[in-house]
């Protein structure tokens, strides 16, 4: 689904799905490594419950995307370097320093809770029977710095109506793979592991929310939530739950980890409030890391815009809240 609108603040239509990306699908598809992802289907005839390892990540020059104005695109090198990751470090180069060896495939995803299918979600399946979208996201971190990335995902909602939630449905919370031998910053206290998080259940069937397994139109690396990440634009990237394990629906508001660790630091909604300041800095301007890569010594220093410059698309989930408190 493409989501079309007029205002500035959002990205045009040919931003969310460049042109030369779109006529070109086909062969994209054909030339992600089969290896990887299993995205073509004569490349899994034949397989038994096991995938190929991931090959060696290229973390040199990028395909080009367009970009205008303040949405021009991250540099790949930054998006990829500099990083929250904390399962691999806690420092931003730690993630593409320690999950190179990280091996994403093969993936599954167990669902359950309150719906009327709960079963497993496999890496391979869900790239081979969904029709892929590339939009170009702005991405906010509480920290107040912000990149531009073209992500290349499923929308969520998408994935959630197949295993049928009921009515009791309120919530959908997310974890992360807990594993020391593979994560090796979980063998350290900086949160009170497995990562977990969770969204209202119509943030999650909101057609901006999307389940990652690509960025720049390749696989996701490692260190940006390889095989299968959250991305909602509207809020704060400590939403975007990375190497997700599991999915539930629950009927009452999940724990999520920053929330439980700092609570007054971390709300549960997240969503991108340029008034509600952080407890130690200003959320009022971001630091905007684009262009070369050597952006993150000369970014720019930019206005923060109400739920991330998506306003117009979702600023209705909230009518009636007092955002300053349900932050």
């Amino acid at each position: 689904m493409l989501i079309h609108v007029n205002d500035r603040s959002t990205p045009k239509p040919s931003e969310i799905c460049a042109e030369s990306i779109y006529l070109s699908r086909r062969t994209l598809l054909q030339q992600l490594p089969i290896a990887g992802l299993g995205l073509a289907l004569a490349g899994h005839a034949g397989a038994k419950n096991t995938s190929p390892e991931l090959p060696n990540f290229d973390l040199g020059a990028a395909p080009d995307y367009p970009g205008s104005g303040r949405d021009t695109l991250t540099a790949w090198r930054d998006a990829t370097q500099y990083n929250n990751y904390y399962e691999f470090g806690t420092d931003k180069s730690d993630p593409a320093r320690y999950a190179q060896d990280f091996k994403p495939l093969p993936w599954r995803v167990k669902v359950m809770g309150e719906c009327e299918k709960p079963g497993e979600l496999d890496v391979d399946t869900l790239i081979q029977t969904s029709a892929l979208q590339e939009r170009i996201y702005r991405h906010r971190c509480v920290e107040a710095w912000s990149m531009v990335l073209p992500w290349l995902g499923v929308p969520l909602a998408d994935v959630l109506t197949r295993f049928q939630p009921t009515s009791r449905a309120k919530f959908v919370a997310f974890s992360t793979l807990f594993d020391k031998a593979r994560m090796p910053g979980q063998r350290y206290d900086a949160i009170d592991w497995p990562y977990e998080e969770a969204l209202r259940i119509d943030e999650a069937m909101h057609p901006l929310s999307l389940l990652a397994v690509g960025l720049y139109g390749r696989m996701l690396p490692n260190q940006n939530g390889a095989p299968l990440r959250l991305v909602v634009p509207w809020k704060y990237g400590f939403k975007g739950i990375k190497a997700i394990v599991r999915i539930e629906f629950t009927e009452y508001q999940p724990q999520t980890s920053w929330n439980r660790q700092q609570s007054l630091e971390y709300g549960f909604y997240a969503n991108v409030n340029p008034r509600k300041s952080h407890p130690r800095w200003s959320q009022a301007s971001e630091r905007r890391i684009a262009g070369s890569s050597r952006s993150l010594l000369a970014s720019e220093r930019i206005d923060t815009l109400m739920f991330n410059g998506y306003a117009d698309q979702v600023a209705g989930l909230y009518s009636g809240m007092d955002l300053m408190q349900d932050y």
